[in-house]
């Protein structure tokens, strides 16, 4: 069974998702499911370098508290999954493309899923600048990939319009808001749900499953 998981590395919902699915696959007890990071960003028009947190959230939410209950609100959700949101460490809100690049071109060499967790550890818990190359480097070392190898490649333009072309992509396919986990690019779960939706698409695949084996092992009709 194929999941694409379809987020951005500043997304705190995706982070949550990511554990309630990480939930909701032990409990469905199914050891075949491969998941592939597919990338988003909530914010296309970043520059390059980014922008600082506070001007971010001004420029979202406008003034007042309005920021403050919203985060809060998310904190109580992930400390529920073993999350320690550090909204307040966060200084600069960044461009993801080099991110996604990061998670892109980790997935071939078997450290997908360790690098979107450190990167989400990075931004959320550790305040990190994830637009920053030597923190993207770190990340990727600290999820058990070679720091030259690392280094280089993130020096380097490549895959940087293969990323970009796939935002565009999930644009096209009607995603606007993440995450997004779409399971044998046939059912779409949007959200950050409970274990138990993901459960209950887990037993529809697996259902069409055995109704194929049926239906292949059935006899010919003569």
């Amino acid at each position: 069974m194929l999941v694409d998981i379809v987020s951005d590395t500043i997304c705190p919902w995706c982070y949550i998702g990511k554990r309630r699915f990480e939930k909701a696959v032990a409990e469905s007890g199914r050891s075949d499911i491969m998941v592939a990071w597919r990338p988003f960003q909530l914010n296309p028009d970043m520059p390059a370098s980014g922008m600082s947190r506070q001007d971010y959230l001004r420029a979202k939410f406008g003034g007042g508290d309005r920021p403050r209950q919203i985060y809060r609100a998310i904190a109580e959700s992930g400390r529920e999954e073993g999350i320690e949101f550090q909204f307040d460490r966060i200084e600069r809100t960044p461009n993801t493309v080099n991110s996604h690049r990061l998670i892109h071109w980790s997935g071939p060499k078997g450290f997908q899923d360790q690098v979107v967790d450190s990167l989400f550890k990075a931004y959320f818990e550790e305040g990190c600048d994830v637009g920053n190359l030597d923190v993207l480097a770190h990340c990727a070392v600290r999820a058990g990939m070679d720091g030259d190898e690392v280094r280089a490649f993130l020096a380097s333009d490549e895959i940087r319009n293969e990323v970009v072309q796939a935002d565009m992509y999930a644009r096209r396919l009607g995603i606007h808001g993440v995450p997004c986990f779409m399971v044998n690019r046939k059912y779409a779960i949007s959200g950050a749900q409970p274990p138990a939706a993901f459960i209950e698409v887990f037993s529809l695949v697996a259902r069409e499953e055995q109704q194929g084996t049926t239906l292949s092992e059935a006899e010919p009709v003569t």
